[in-house]
């Protein structure tokens, strides 16, 4: 009858409406009046379909909410649609930034991704995580380990797709390729720029020797001082907690071996330390100059603004995806580490010159 009512809960665009099943892709080719091939060609991205009839297709699946079936197409097109990552479950910056950034490029590439967190014993717990994500189908493994004792376990582990380990600094091994980026260039940059403001008293206050990243800093800072003729002096290792770095601030003061300058391991390490500083009159930058590393959200409103390094988590998820999926793919792929940034702000400034020596040039 010509404009009767429509009833409540109807929707005239939607006639899949009624499906209360899971939609196919024949429900695709059915309401927008094209067969199965010229859907798959539009899910293909396949240059041979009209504008009109591609947007009609793109338009149904929104509709009535069609997900492609990954299993599915893995077995048609033989090439795997889903990745596994092993985390090691750990709150820092870093693993977490990093496995943040490789979820979002993976879903981005087209990649569903399944997380298991290993835990201490990474003997036990990383095996059982390589081996739950190969029975599931996975076409390959990414692992954040930032502990060496994790790396080991990989290391020792076995399993039939290809591994990647995402670990600052560790090798490769036949079995189980690395890839990381170059933070002790990072922690040559942060020193670097000391040395530049005529610094030649600077500590270090380092991260935890079980963590990659804290070995790999450590190694830059030493390499940039004997490269510039100095001797590395006082290293202080932590637990990279603000708490750790803060109670070392106040050891540094009370004892009044407070450096020159200071290349701290993370940014929450300066900030502990800055704290401690404030609290007891010593000046940043005026008494001692504090550069950090990460350039975690918010460092640029640490007071003062904090010079650091900065990582790049999504660049560095962009080329473990491409170093993953070529190994996928049986192609050889560059695997050279991103370099990170120095990022300068105001926490670090040029070195009072000794009494008796002239300032050095700028």
């Amino acid at each position: 009858m010509t404009g009767a009512a429509v009833p409540r809960g109807t929707n005239r665009r939607r006639p899949e409406a009624s499906i209360r099943r899971k939609p196919t892709i024949n429900d695709v080719a059915q309401i927008a009046g094209v067969s199965f091939g010229t859907v798959s060609r539009v899910l293909n991205n396949a240059p041979d379909v009209s504008a009109a009839t591609r947007q009609r297709v793109l338009q149904v699946i929104q509709d009535i909410g069609y997900r492609r079936n990954r299993a599915a197409t893995a077995l048609v097109t033989s090439r795997p649609t889903s990745i596994g990552i092993v985390a090691a479950g750990s709150p820092r910056f870093g693993p977490v930034g990093t496995l943040m950034a490789l979820e979002n490029v993976a879903r981005k590439k087209g990649y569903a991704t399944t997380v298991i967190s290993a835990e201490t014993p990474y003997e036990d717990s990383v095996q059982a995580a390589l081996d739950t994500l190969d029975d599931i189908g996975v076409g390959g493994i990414i692992v954040i380990a930032p502990v060496v004792s994790m790396a080991a376990a990989v290391w020792n582990a076995s399993c039939r797709v290809p591994v990647e380990m995402i670990a600052a600094g560790a090798s490769s091994t036949p079995s189980v390729f690395t890839y990381s980026e170059n933070q002790e260039l990072g922690a040559r940059l942060a020193t670097q720029h000391l040395i530049d403001l005529g610094h030649t008293d600077i500590a270090h206050v380092a991260g935890s020797m079980d963590w990659f990243d804290g070995r790999v800093r450590k190694r830059g800072w030493e390499a940039a001082l004997r490269a510039a003729g100095l001797t590395p002096g006082l290293c202080l290792e932590g637990d990279w907690t603000p708490r750790w770095a803060y109670e070392t601030g106040l050891q540094l003061v009370r004892g009044g071996t407070v450096p020159q300058a200071i290349f701290a391991a993370s940014d929450h390490t300066a900030l502990g330390l800055i704290r401690a500083f404030a609290e007891n009159g010593v000046r940043v930058p005026d008494d001692v100059s504090i550069v950090g590393f990460d350039d975690i959200e918010g460092s640029d409103y640490f007071l003062p603004p904090l010079t650091t390094v900065r990582q790049d988590f999504t660049a560095l998820a962009l080329m473990s995806m491409e170093v993953l999926v070529g190994a996928m793919e049986g192609r050889e792929v560059d695997r050279t580490p991103i370099a990170p940034t120095l990022v300068v702000r105001n926490s670090a400034t040029r070195a009072v010159p000794l009494k008796g020596q002239p300032p050095k040039d700028k």
